[in-house]
């Protein structure tokens, strides 16, 4: 990939406790957290997980939202999820996820077969929602 490619940077998630939501994205989801000793010191006004090396996860606390007022509106989505996210996962590390989530608990979907999405369609897919109600698709493409 080269550097004047248009990438996805981050995704901002409400969250009702930031430290939890980045607890559970660090041992049910296996990713990185970042900045949560930052956030409990008061010196950041949300942690995030990391993704990959380019893309990471915001988790902001919805009592932020009194801060939304980059746009008209903004404030109102506070509470609305989007309607999921899609992890693209190498074969190993996708049978790793749905492990580790059952292991915490975590209900998941059924595994579904040639979802389509950004790099054609997939080999297998499956749905879990974060403890904030937040839906995740967890994917993998034959390489």
């Amino acid at each position: 990939m080269t550097n004047n490619t248009t990438r996805l940077d981050h995704v901002v998630l409400w969250v009702a406790d930031p430290v939890a939501a980045a607890a559970f994205y660090q041992t049910a989801v296996g990713l990185e957290p970042l900045r949560v000793a930052a956030f409990l010191e008061g010196k950041v006004s949300f942690p995030s997980v990391r993704v990959n090396e380019e893309t990471i996860l915001d988790l902001a606390p919805k009592t932020f939202v009194e801060r939304m007022r980059m746009l008209p509106g903004a404030a109102d989505s506070a509470g609305h999820p989007v309607n999921h996210v899609c992890l693209s996962l190498p074969a190993d590390a996708f049978d790793a996820l749905r492990a580790r989530l059952a292991d915490h608990g975590v209900p998941v979907s059924d595994i579904d077969h040639g979802l389509s999405g950004a790099r054609g369609d997939a080999t297998r897919s499956f749905y879990f929602r974060d403890p904030d109600g937040n839906i995740f698709e967890a994917r993998h493409y034959d390489d």
